[in-house]
């Protein structure tokens, strides 16, 4: 049986995973009505990996008898102001939950929880994935998104973003 608090943090974790969700599914209909299509597509790409996300936690919970409990998703609270604004909040998010990640990582260490710490490990290394990218993206948007045609290449370069599951098995 999993720690209680444990246990609380990694169900909480479900909820934060799913609003990540929702986040980068805004800002995939805020690139869509600016007519960047790649941009879109990057951050639906996105949203179906921090589903992903959730559903893992999900499935660790059952796996270890603990009850998986949904709660309400807030409505994504960011002011999108230019094509500029989702990439900073993403990045900024991204480094939230790598917080809320090393957060239960650390409840599980105090109990010596070497199950959930093992589990952790791949969102520990994921979310270092997560921020290089988010970080990526601004740099190439100030470098590239002055010019309409370095703009439209990079555009191009995002559209070409495929779905891939995650690798981490339970």
């Amino acid at each position: 049986m999993l720690n209680a608090k444990v246990a609380e943090l990694l169900n909480t974790q479900i909820n934060k995973e799913f609003y990540s969700a929702y986040l980068y599914l805004d800002f995939a209909n805020f690139y869509e009505d600016e007519g960047l299509k790649g941009f879109a597509n990057w951050y639906r790409v996105q949203a179906q990996e921090e589903r992903d996300h959730a559903m893992l936690f999900i499935q660790y919970l059952q796996n270890n008898g603990e009850k998986a409990t949904l709660e309400a998703i807030d409505k994504p609270g960011v002011a999108l102001s230019d094509r500029m604004s989702p990439l900073k909040a993403g990045l900024e998010h991204e480094e939230y939950v790598t917080s809320l990640i090393h957060n239960i990582y650390d409840a599980a260490y105090s109990v010596k929880d070497f199950r959930t710490m093992q589990f952790l490990d791949w969102f520990v290394k994921e979310q270092g994935e997560e921020e290089t990218n988010a970080s990526d993206l601004i740099k190439k948007m100030e470098l590239f998104g002055d010019d309409a045609k370095s703009l439209y290449m990079l555009d191009n370069e995002l559209s070409a973003r495929v779905y891939t599951a995650p690798s981490l098995v339970l």
